[in-house]
């Protein structure tokens, strides 16, 4: 268990404390910013993994899986507690999460086949504009223009998040032929 692994199982230690700061009654008015720096942090961890393995070629099988399923589960997790607070619409997430299915899926029959499917600069795009929508709307400042900050953010996440799902599967798209 390398240094980047040990990061990205953090990552995923830290969604239910995030679930858990958003979502509890108790902790009213301030809930929110201890989950917001919950958030940030394994956020970063996402950031810092991925440069230490590249950096010092510690890129392992485990983390080619984990990482961008603990990137998909701390932004589901985050956006489903934003439907929850009424501040992100259901439609959305749906959407998002829809993409996340469909490219697992596309890279599970990649994989059977021996190809992997890296990630693309779309992808990456995606996932960071995510996740400032997320801290957009975790912040949610009561001023109109910061409605306008949040709104852009979250309408570029999801067309950035449809925009990499034809990347790729329109780069991929021989992945699927002989598919029995």
């Amino acid at each position: 268990m390398n240094l980047p692994n040990k990061l990205t199982l953090f990552r995923v230690i830290l969604i239910p404390f995030f679930v858990f700061f958003m979502l509890a009654p108790f902790f009213e008015g301030y809930g929110n910013y201890i989950a917001l720096a919950i958030f940030i942090i394994a956020s970063l961890t996402d950031l810092l993994d991925g440069k230490i393995a590249r950096k010092y070629n510690l890129v392992t099988n485990f983390g080619k899986f984990a990482d961008p399923l603990a990137d998909k589960l701390l932004v589901s997790a985050a956006m489903i507690c934003l439907i929850e607070l009424n501040q992100l619409a259901s439609w959305i997430v749906i959407i998002i999460i829809a993409r996340e299915f469909i490219i697992s899926g596309f890279r599970l029959i990649a994989s059977d086949k021996g190809v992997v499917i890296a990630a693309s600069y779309w992808g990456k795009f995606k996932t960071v504009f995510q996740m400032f929508m997320v801290i957009a709307l975790i912040l949610n400042f009561d001023f109109v223009w910061w409605n306008y900050v949040e709104l852009a953010l979250t309408y570029i996440a999801l067309i950035l998040t449809i925009v990499s799902l034809i990347d790729y599967m329109v780069k991929n798209k021989d992945v699927l032929k002989d598919t029995k």
